[in-house]
């Protein structure tokens, strides 16, 4: 057994994780970062990388096929095998080499091991090999380890060796038939994927589609599946799943019908990836979700002074946001805290708030990469009413934008704005259709500078373009006075 010392170890070498150990590197920390899989993490090679790999070549082809003279020259279906290379090579093969280079670029110590915290600021860590090292942080210790596919508890499923995202994302053949049980992003943006693979999707939905967008957003989502061809099952749930001796998957749902498919996915959420990490020794519960500030300081635990103010738990596990833009936000935030307090800085005061990661609570950015896709930030209608806001909302048809017209000669899409009538600002908007993900920064934007909607009127937008349809959404609302 080595024992080591350093200044700041983070635990979990996915982007989350890097960004942290880059900011306290850059901060005058000597930091080491262990990782017990691939450096780059959930996103390189299971999730944001190579999902959008997987549905961009459909995406393309249908864009193509629905412009004049483009669609006349596509004379092919889909060459999914060139999909899926493409895919192997977006996720690098899943080798982390290029990765593992630039931690060393950075200054960044890399330990491969499994990660235990075993005392205040100490973590034990075991490599595959048996060989034990223990390292000791001076000032801070940050829990990086992201989140798992959460299977439910229906009986069989589990035995039924179901696919989860990962599965989903890095599989190396499609199947010919494909059950998902899920109606949120994953499950849309699968459904999407394999459909245009020619695999015949079934999707079962316990509720509505996306039901955290607004309502026309699941709805849009739902005709353009169906128009896949992807079977919609809504209302219902998987009752009880089985492989069948010639390895189907039957699924018995809620009604009573039984559907049997070549796979099963599960895409019903997220569960805290903190289970083993040695949480008990200081405090925290195992496999839950870590509370945090807005610097990611951990704020809970069953003994105050072994949290202390040297934990931190940043990106998917203290569950403010499941996204890794804002994970890597929140890293930011977090590495720069660290150091900070490192020299003795004051972390608390006005100057701070400039840094903290407060866009997690109100001005969270999504796309959705379904065709159409689905862009927001900020609060749907529902929730700036829930949470007391007098609103106005204002909806737009985005095939009425010049731009549309040419991007598409059927173009299909929606804008909305949220705008709190109180101080003429933006609390939230939503895109649906082709590309809208590239409009949303501009909200963003808008949403967290608090831009007066008078002050918008001067943002004039480029003709013929998407972004017109922000002059169309002015227009509908009206001009304010200053």
């Amino acid at each position: 057994m080595s024992e080591t010392d350093y200044d700041v170890i983070v635990i979990g070498a996915g982007a989350v994780g890097e960004n942290v150990a880059d900011r306290a590197v850059q901060g005058g920390m000597r930091t080491v970062i262990v990782e017990d899989a691939l450096v780059g993490g959930e996103c390189s090679y299971w999730a944001c990388m190579p999902s959008k790999a997987l549905l961009r070549s459909g995406t393309a082809l249908r864009a193509a096929e629905n412009v004049g003279g483009a669609g006349e020259a596509v004379t092919g279906e889909l060459d999914v095998a060139a999909v899926l290379r493409r895919r192997d090579t977006v996720t690098s093969h899943w080798n982390d080499d290029g990765q593992v280079k630039w931690l060393d670029g950075a200054g960044i110590d890399l330990l491969r091991g499994r990660a235990r915290i075993t005392a205040p600021r100490e973590v034990t860590v075991t490599a595959d090999d048996g060989t034990v090292t223990v390292l000791r942080a001076a000032h801070a210790v940050a829990i990086c380890t992201g989140s798992t596919a959460r299977i439910p508890d229906i009986p069989g499923l589990r035995d039924a060796q179901p696919w989860t995202s990962r599965e989903a994302t890095s599989a190396q053949r499609v199947p010919s038939t494909l059950a998902i049980i899920g109606g949120g992003v994953v499950a849309c943006e699968m459904a999407t994927a394999y459909a245009g693979f020619g695999t015949v999707v079934h999707l079962i939905v316990r509720g509505g589609l996306l039901e955290r967008n607004e309502p026309f957003a699941g709805e849009m989502v739902a005709d353009a599946l169906t128009g896949l061809g992807v079977t919609i099952h809504s209302g219902v749930s998987a009752a009880a799943v089985h492989r069948t001796p010639g390895r189907s998957v039957a699924i018995t749902l809620t009604d009573g019908r039984e559907l049997v498919a070549e796979e099963v996915l599960v895409a019903t959420g997220r569960a805290a990836g903190t289970r083993d990490l040695g949480l008990e020794s200081i405090g925290l519960t195992p496999g839950e979700w870590i509370p945090v500030d807005d610097t990611m300081l951990v704020t809970a635990g069953d003994n105050a002074a072994l949290a202390g103010d040297w934990l931190y738990a940043v990106g998917d596990v203290n569950h403010r946001a499941l996204l890794t833009h804002q994970g890597k936000y929140q890293a930011r935030a977090a590495g720069d805290a660290i150091a900070a307090r490192a020299r003795g800085d004051r972390v608390t005061d006005a100057a701070w708030s400039a840094y903290a990661a407060t866009a997690d609570h109100a001005a969270v950015p999504q796309v959705t990469f379904t065709d159409p896709e689905v862009a927001s930030v900020g609060l749907s209608a529902a929730q700036a009413r829930e949470a007391g806001h007098r609103i106005r909302v204002i909806d737009y048809d985005l095939a009425n934008v010049a731009g549309a017209t040419v991007y598409s000669d059927d173009y299909t899409g929606r804008a909305r704005m949220v705008v709190d009538e109180d101080r003429q600002v933006l609390l939230g908007v939503t895109f649906v259709g082709a590309d809208v993900g590239e409009l949303l920064h501009s909200a963003t934007v808008a949403v967290v500078g608090e831009v007066p909607i008078w002050r918008l009127w001067h943002a004039v937008p480029s003709y013929p373009t998407l972004s017109e349809v922000w002059l169309r959404l002015l227009e509908a609302y009206g001009r304010p006075t200053a």
